[in-house]
Parts: C-alpha cells; structure tokens; sequence
C-alpha cells in the first residue's frame, strides 16, 4: 500500500515562494533542511489538515530562474471559501487561468508553476464509478 507523502518543486527566490505560498494558501512551514555548506535548502509546507507536504527546494548559486516547458505538471488545492479565494488570489494578481464553466481557476507562483483552486465541495468520490 503507499500513500502519498510530497511534491516537490524547485524554487529559484526561497524567500518570494515561502511568502507566496503563506499569502496566496495558508500553507506554513513545518520542518527545514541545509547541509553546513548551505549548497541547497529544502523546506516543506503544511496546509495544518492534510498529511500531504509542499517540499520547496532552493539550490545555492543558481544562475537563472526554472524553464517549467509546457508546465504541463500543476498542483490542484480545495477551498471551503471559492468566491473569498479567487477575490484574494485577484487582488494578488496571480490568476493565470479561469475555467468558470468547470468551476476552477489557477494561480501561478513566483517560479512560474500552476496550481489549481477548487470548491472543496467539488472533490471526486474515491471509488467512484465512470
């Protein structure tokens, strides 16, 4: 049996993303990580319900921000709040994308990463049939 435990994603300002992350979903920092040559540090997020953990990982010298490609890989959070989210996530400005016929929208962090916002009313049934 496995379950899921993270998702990690590389961050290039570790600063901008934890305030992000803070501002735009509530999510804190549970636990922290740096070898004593401080070559990268490796932070995970909480969201305080679930068990699941956002890892950022910042690497010391890099030069240029992510290529993320088609940025095909998103991350997907539920809100109990749907209208009071997308009016904080639009006043931050980081709506990249709406879908108001399929009731969802994404934000983008400062890296450039895509990340679902849905009505938690909305989640899929576990085992449920097609």
């Amino acid at each position: 049996m496995f379950t899921f435990n993270h998702n990690s994603i590389n961050v290039f300002h570790l600063e901008k993303s934890l305030d992000f992350y803070a501002k735009a979903l509530d999510l804190k920092e549970v636990n922290r990580f740096s070898p004593p040559d401080g070559r990268f540090t490796i932070v995970f997020l909480a969201d305080g319900t679930s068990k699941h953990r956002l890892e950022l990982t910042w690497l010391a010298g890099r030069p240029e921000p992510y290529q993320l490609g088609d940025n095909e890989f998103h991350l997907c959070l539920t809100t109990d709040d749907f209208p009071g989210a997308h009016q904080r996530h639009a006043k931050m400005g980081c709506i990249c994308y709406e879908n108001p016929e399929m009731g969802l929208y994404f934000i983008n962090d400062p890296d450039g990463y895509w990340i679902e916002i849905i009505p938690a009313d909305r989640l899929p049934k576990a085992n449920q049939e097609n």
